[in-house]
């Protein structure tokens, strides 16, 4: 992988060159844990919902945190069977998608993006801030950030093999993939 990121920054200009096989090493490492551990976090809902018959129930979450959060608003708004039965089935699928994109490195900004969104609401949603300010959720975002910033897709990862596509050198496929 060779990429260099160069910024102009107010305390100077920062260029970074990843091309390095430690680089190389840490991203593929960094995809790989975080996404088996997105993909095993929605893999073990999905089984206890259709396998066990243990279905995953986010009504208590939203109910709890609809009062009192930074986004009680939008989380009324889910606060009904429906928008409670969309997300017991959106949760649980969408981490089990969202680490298995990261796992494979395929479309991995796309997943980075949708994993990075999912704990931004978790992360704000932690009513009273119970685990504190600086907790799992938002070290799990700076996790997804990292992911899609750096193109971690590209080592080792599907998404090496996508970008080579006709179909990819489109603005739109090249920004979720990586």
């Amino acid at each position: 992988m060779t990429q260099t990121i160069q910024a102009n920054l107010p305390g100077g200009d920062l260029s970074l060159d990843l091309n390095g096989t430690w680089t190389a090493y840490w991203l593929f490492i960094l995809r790989v844990v975080t996404g088996w551990w997105m993909f095993h976090a929605g893999l073990t809902k999905v089984w206890e919902t259709y396998v066990l018959g243990s279905p995953f129930d986010a009504a208590w979450f939203i109910q709890f945190a609809s009062q009192g959060t930074i986004l009680e608003g939008v989380l009324a708004l889910f606060n009904n069977s429906a928008g409670i039965a969309l997300t017991n089935f959106m949760i649980p699928w969408g981490e089990l998608l969202i680490g298995l994109g990261i796992l494979l490195g395929a479309f991995t900004r796309l997943a980075a993006f949708f994993g990075g969104f999912l704990m931004f609401f978790f992360y704000f949603v932690n009513a009273g801030w119970t685990h504190g300010l600086f907790n799992s959720d938002l070290m799990a975002l700076v996790l997804f950030v990292t992911i899609g910033i750096m193109g971690a897709g590209r080592i080792w990862g599907v998404d090496q093999y996508l970008e080579k596509m006709d179909w990819a050198q489109n603005p739109i496929a090249r920004a979720i993939l990586g």
